[in-house]
């Protein structure tokens, strides 16, 4: 079997299990070790794949361009707001990251909550502008045109003085072992930063995200207290988070 062969059987495997193994794959394609661990280097380096010890996992489905991000999985986005709603009480102060699944709690808070919301994210404080009871602290730094946020040392320095109820954080990937990861190294940093001063951490997260891995690391997996899916908390994917301790709605 030729090199081209080999690794478009890797990413058929993985596309269907969503992670892969040494062992397993060399087995199949009756090749060595070695000879698989360079295939998925090779296919890890297109981006098309996340090598980790032992084997390979998928990178995330989602685009990076938040106008991309905007209008995808919107369904899905709206069943995790609607859940991530029954969180928030009044007299909260509640952190927003810069993910489309946080836009998406902001656009369905309800009129009456009370709350105070800290964002670095521009369409956040946008679909805020005219909520009647939601106070709004924008957090200023660099524009990251990518992700319509600020970023930088500001941004950290800010977050350095605030420690929020809540921070509902969007998931680009999320892995039992590798914990959550993004494809943008400001915004990881940023994310990072949320997450350490909060006193509960909310991920949100669709079905398709759990399960992979970007190159930016944010936190361990046991730094989130909830996660939020699309999904029926019983659903089979889930099984592993709630194994270790995490609550899943």
């Amino acid at each position: 079997m030729i090199k081209a062969e080999r690794q478009q059987l890797i990413i058929s495997h993985i596309s269907k299990d969503q992670k892969v193994l040494l062992g397993d794959l060399s087995t199949l394609l009756n090749v060595s070790e070695d000879t698989v661990r360079r295939d998925i280097k090779e296919l890890s380096d297109q981006g098309l794949l996340k090598a980790v010890r032992g084997g390979a996992i998928l990178n995330s489905p989602i685009p990076l361009h938040f106008r991309d991000r905007e209008h995808y999985d919107v369904s899905h986005k709206k069943i995790i707001a609607e859940k991530a709603l029954d969180f928030i009480k009044d007299g909260q102060v509640v952190l927003f990251d810069a993910g489309t699944s946080a836009l998406a709690v902001a656009t369905h808070l309800p009129k009456e909550r009370r709350i105070t919301v800290i964002t670095n994210s521009f369409p956040v404080a946008s679909v805020l502008e005219d909520h009647p009871n939601a106070e709004v602290i924008f957090i200023g730094g660099r524009l990251n045109k990518t992700a319509f946020s600020t970023f930088g040392h500001e941004v950290v320095q800010t977050l350095n003085n605030i420690r929020p109820d809540i921070c509902f954080l969007g998931i680009c990937s999320i892995d039992i072992n590798l914990g959550v990861t993004g494809k943008d190294y400001e915004d990881a940093q940023v994310k990072r930063k949320m997450v350490e001063n909060a006193k509960q951490v909310i991920a949100l997260s669709t079905l398709e995200k759990m399960g992979t891995a970007e190159h930016y690391h944010i936190c361990g997996i046991e730094a989130i207290d909830i996660i939020i899916t699309d999904a029926d908390p019983q659903h089979e994917e889930l099984a592993r988070f709630t194994e270790i301790g995490i609550k899943m709605v």
